[in-house]
């Protein structure tokens, strides 16, 4: 049979939900459990710099971890790398209420009076070791069975091929598309009310950016299975649950 894979979706920030997460699957997998995490670690939540450090945390203590980066990851890193040309401080949509960075930087010390002009001060409050975490993570993961991305792929093309907007962005005509990508994909990104199984993919992004539960869940070859307080609980195609 095969070796069980965790997987934990976008924690957006949510350091308390994403220890629950971690206790539920060490109850289920064991400590050596391994874990693919989706991206977007930070933003909206109240503990981006929290989530960052356990992860840290944890490939540090050898746990085998695979950390994907997400679109919030790298709008982040973006903002510490100066990468937005022009005003030295991030887009101004990062710092709305839908996207959330002013909490993110609220996490590193950083009030939103303190916001502008000294931008390279704000930056200062986030450690280098956050900054070249984030910038290592991968953008994808795969297995032979299994394609593990943040957003999804762009349909027909191959995945060595792959834009790094799309795996990041996605959603059209990536989430209308119902063939056989040869793989399945399991994602997150688009926030669900509930995780759903859409046959040829997987999404995973149950909203924990919006308060809702982090989920998390096996996968044993293609199949797979949500984590509860009560065990495991089947995820198949089409199958539909209201939140809980």
């Amino acid at each position: 049979m095969p070796t069980p894979l965790y997987v934990i979706p976008d924690i957006h920030g949510q350091r308390e939900a994403l220890d629950a997460a971690l206790a539920t699957v060490e109850a289920d997998g064991g400590a050596d459990a391994t874990i693919v995490f989706l991206g977007d670690l930070v933003d909206r939540g109240p503990d981006s710099r929290g989530v960052i450090d356990r992860l840290i945390a944890g490939q540090a203590a050898g746990h085998d971890w695979t950390v994907l980066r997400g679109n919030h990851d790298q709008i982040f890193l973006d903002f510490l790398d100066a990468a937005h040309a022009g005003a030295e401080g991030p887009g101004p949509a990062w710092l709305g209420e839908n996207m959330g960075g002013v909490a993110t930087l609220a996490s590193y010390g950083v009030a939103a009076s303190q916001l502008s002009p000294n931008w390279q001060a704000v930056r200062s409050a986030v450690p280098q070791s956050h900054r070249r975490f984030l910038a290592t993570l991968p953008l994808y993961h795969e297995t032979p069975e299994l394609v593990f991305v943040h957003a999804g792929i762009r349909p027909g093309i191959a995945l060595s091929d792959q834009s790094p907007d799309d795996l990041l962005w996605i959603r059209e005509p990536f989430l209308s598309d119902g063939r056989d990508h040869g793989r399945l994909v399991v994602h997150g990104h688009t926030a669900l009310p509930y995780p759903r199984h859409h046959g040829n993919r997987v999404n995973l992004d149950g909203g924990a950016g919006w308060g809702r539960p982090l989920r998390p869940a096996v996968f044993v070859g293609r199949e797979c299975w949500l984590l509860t307080g009560t065990g495991r609980e089947p995820l198949v195609p089409g199958s539909r649950r209201a939140p809980r």
